[in-house]
């Protein structure tokens, strides 16, 4: 029974690191794309085609990260 409950613990203790891990993870891809969006309503643009120019690259830079991470 000793075996149980070290195998008990040691799945609860990497259920936590693995959920922290995550989290961390989360919030830092979220970090990183608030600065990118920050940076996008900080601009001046000089009409509305260059504010969706920007816009789409950040969009396009979206779309390679998502499936940059579906492949890996």
């Amino acid at each position: 029974m000793g075996s149980l409950d070290t195998d008990s613990a040691f799945l609860r203790e990497f259920q936590k690191r693995f959920e922290t891990k995550v989290k961390e993870n989360e919030i830092s891809a979220i970090k990183y794309w608030k600065e990118r969006l920050d940076k996008l309503i900080a601009m001046k643009p000089e009409g509305i085609s260059s504010l969706q120019l920007e816009m789409k690259k950040l969009s396009d830079m979206m779309s390679t990260r998502i499936e940059t991470l579906k492949k890996g």
